[in-house]
């Protein structure tokens, strides 16, 4: 029983990537699908797919290097935790290393990066920040 899956999530994919592995596979659900969705939208990330493993799915995630063997996200981090949930409204997400990274959130329309939460005019939860 993991209490946190979205932080799991980044943890294996974070992981995966340090030891050069060509993918890694994360439990699934809707949440996790929408994160490997935007990260694949922003090109962290070579693809992912959903596969019935057992009773539950799982989602394959098809990890991006650059030509000499480097990970394409150097930063991997969960800011909304469940112990401290934080919340931003739409003129207060923050920018990602002036714009360089993404903040994913979760917002009433949906998950989407921040950018885009920006350009809708809604805020949310931050789940995570990638660069």
């Amino acid at each position: 029983m993991v209490s946190d899956p979205i932080a799991d999530m980044l943890t294996r994919i974070r992981n995966a990537q340090i030891a050069r592995h060509p993918k890694v596979d994360v439990p699934g659900s809707k949440l996790k699908v929408e994160i490997a969705r935007i990260l694949k939208e922003e090109g962290y990330i070579l693809n992912y797919k959903l596969a019935e493993e057992g009773t539950r799915g799982v989602i394959r995630v098809y990890l991006k290097y650059t030509p000499g063997n480097v990970p394409v996200m150097s930063h991997l981090e969960r800011v909304s935790r469940p112990g401290c949930r934080v919340y931003a409204g739409s003129k207060e997400i923050p920018r990602v290393l002036g714009g360089m990274g993404i903040n994913i959130l979760t917002t009433p329309r949906g998950v989407m990066t921040g950018s885009a939460a920006r350009k809708e005019g809604v805020g949310g939860e931050i789940l995570c920040q990638i660069w």
